[in-house]
């Protein structure tokens, strides 16, 4: 028999806009910020957990290949802690909390940080031809951060399959742009609410000479104009619809979340808010890597028996605006239950951290309003789909 795996305490770093504020913040410090403030929020110490797993897609520090070992000991977890990396695309964060639910189910662990980041401003340049020797002549410099942006077996940006998405379904520009507007608006609003900041731990960061405080998204737009969306040109193809300002942002951050089992939560000390139901993934056409979405959902709840009508919310990652219309068009799932508080047009997408900043967002959306369920659900680059599903434990 599996155990049950419950969450707590999730925890983040503001995400930085690209060579922004985060751009001189090693990976694994950044990381470590958000492992440790997420075991303050839980009232855990370090040396009650026994595993942490770290999702990141692009290494980009001496250190961060090993950036699981790193980040768990300089979390402050014993040494005798275990320590996982794990690489699953855009839904890296996501497989990093099925990593380590995976773990707990089979008893292999008790209670686990899971969570991930990315710095991709800090991407390197590299030379290719620079390990063996070149005889003569310039070199190219291959930007690093271009190998994440591509589909491997073709080459082209993932820009483009979103452009084949809008060309085979059919989808228009116009409500591409209408769903950014939407999500800057929206974003805008859960930072001035506060919603936001619940999940924000404030970090210092350089500043000149010396440090100041970042503690808010600095990638969201909330006053960008239907007009502004529409002067901005195609991005990936002549003539095409995925703009600048209907796709993600760039952007870097951490987000980790205290995972346990559930029969440990009254020796831990721990308040559960919700615990994983169950997790799907699917491959799809890389070229239309867009759909992920709709069959990883569908699969997830036909094996859950369950409706789209039975999600109290749902958090489906904006890589480009086409992907949840897409969604939204292909499972009737209604935009007043679906990412309420921004997504990855306006708060940005480091797909090491988005999985499990999505997770946060759907665990504080269900313990305001009193839901049951939530589901977690992105494209993968090079054709993949992912879903998750939680449920509130903290329903009166």
């Amino acid at each position: 028999m599996t155990r049950e795996v419950v969450l707590a305490a999730g925890q983040r770093t503001a995400f930085g806009d690209f060579g922004k504020s985060l751009k001189d913040v090693p990976l694994t410090d950044m990381a470590a910020h958000a492992a440790k403030a997420s075991l303050d929020k839980a009232g855990l110490q370090p040396a009650q957990v026994d595993h942490l797993v770290f999702a990141n897609t692009l290494p980009v520090d001496q250190d961060s290949l090993f950036g699981a070992r790193v980040i768990t000991l300089k979390a402050g977890l014993p040494v005798e802690a275990s320590s996982l990396q794990v690489i699953r695309a855009c839904g890296s964060g996501s497989q990093a909390l099925a990593s380590a639910a995976e773990q707990i189910m089979l008893g292999r662990s008790d209670v686990a940080l899971a969570g991930g980041a990315e710095n991709y401003s800090r991407a390197p340049f590299v030379v290719n031809s620079g390990r063996w020797g070149h005889k003569r002549g310039p070199q190219q410099l291959d930007d690093a951060l271009d190998y994440c942006y591509r589909d491997p077996f073709n080459g082209e940006y993932m820009g483009e399959t979103a452009e084949n998405l809008a060309e085979e379904y059919q989808y228009e520009r116009e409500p591409m742009d209408e769903w950014a507007l939407m999500s800057q608006q929206r974003a805008g609003d859960a930072i001035a609410s506060g919603f936001l900041a619940r999940q924000i731990a404030p970090i210092e960061v350089p500043d000149g000479r010396g440090t100041r405080v970042f503690d808010t998204d600095e990638f969201p737009r909330p006053d960008i104009t239907t007009a502004r969306l529409e002067s901005l040109k195609p991005a990936f193809r002549k003539g095409g619809k995925v703009t600048p300002g209907n796709s993600s942002g760039v952007t870097d951050g951490a987000a980790f979340v205290v995972a346990a089992a559930r029969d440990k939560v009254d020796d831990l000390g721990l308040t559960p808010e919700a615990r994983i139901v169950d997790f799907t993934t699917i491959g799809v056409p890389p070229h239309l890597m867009g759909i992920g979405p709709v069959p990883a959902i569908e699969k997830l709840l036909k094996r859950n028996e369950l409706s789209v009508d039975d999600i109290d919310y749902w958090e489906i990652n904006e890589a480009f605006a086409v992907v949840n219309l897409h969604a939204e068009r292909q499972l009737n799932i209604p935009r007043e239950r679906t990412n309420l508080y921004g997504g990855g047009i306006s708060i940005g997408h480091p797909p090491g951290a988005t999985g499990v900043r999505m997770t946060i967002t759907a665990m504080h959306h269900l313990q305001d309003t009193g839901g049951r369920y939530a589901v977690v659900s992105m494209c993968l680059g090079a054709g993949q789909g992912m879903a998750t599903l939680i449920e509130n434990l903290q329903r009166s």
